[in-house]
């Protein structure tokens, strides 16, 4: 069974980088009979950042952890299970002070974990989370894609080295920029981002 991960973690109320991820989601589920959609909302349910009880935890078997290192670890543990689980993972999330949420890096930085999504080799780290597509859906306020403000876009080159460390490589970028330059720069940012919606979810 076909699994899409769903992670939205934008502040807005009215969050395009999450309706349009949400619609993406639908769509690929309709192409996939039998698939479901695991949606975990970043800002409704935020994660703990990680603590001193974290990081002592990672470096311990589970039965040499604390009570606190233990349930320190918990969250991460599930959150590292559902995203192996997952053929499909859509990210949505606007491009806040040039880089991603910090709700979404709170995520990374609970699935970023040696034995599990990566591990140490004679060369170097290799990824353990590989065969899977990701989809990220990025909305601002400017254009960051191409020209001058092109440089100020941290997330991308953040989100495809990070991903492409613990094996996903596979990673597709939907811009639904330009939002505050006008209603008719957002109209058709929008319809933009929708037809790339369309035409990303049939090839799925």
């Amino acid at each position: 069974m076909s699994s899409i991960l769903l992670l939205t973690s934008s502040p807005r109320a009215e969050s395009l980088s999450t309706r349009i991820a949400a619609e993406l989601a639908e769509k690929i589920k309709a192409q996939r009979p039998g698939s479901v959609i695991v949606h975990r909302d970043l800002v409704t349910s935020p994660l703990p950042h990680i603590d001193h009880h974290f990081t002592a935890a990672i470096n311990k078997s589970a039965d040499a952890r604390t009570a606190e290192e233990s349930r320190a670890i918990e969250a991460s543990d599930a959150l590292v299970d559902e995203l192996l689980a997952a053929d499909t993972v859509i990210l949505a999330t606007g491009l806040i002070n040039f880089n991603i949420s910090s709700l979404l890096k709170a995520w990374i930085d609970n699935i970023v974990r040696a034995g599990r999504t990566f591990k140490y080799g004679d060369t170097g780290a290799i990824g353990l989370a590989g065969g899977k597509k990701v989809y990220v859906v990025l909305a601002s306020g400017g254009v960051y894609s191409q020209g001058p403000a092109a440089s100020m876009n941290h997330a991308v080159p953040y989100l495809k080295f990070v991903l492409g460390f613990i094996g996903i490589t596979d990673v597709e970028i939907i811009y639904v920029e330009g939002l505050a330059m006008g209603p008719e720069a957002a109209e058709k940012a929008i319809g933009a981002a929708k037809s790339r919606v369309e035409e990303l979810a049939l090839a799925a």
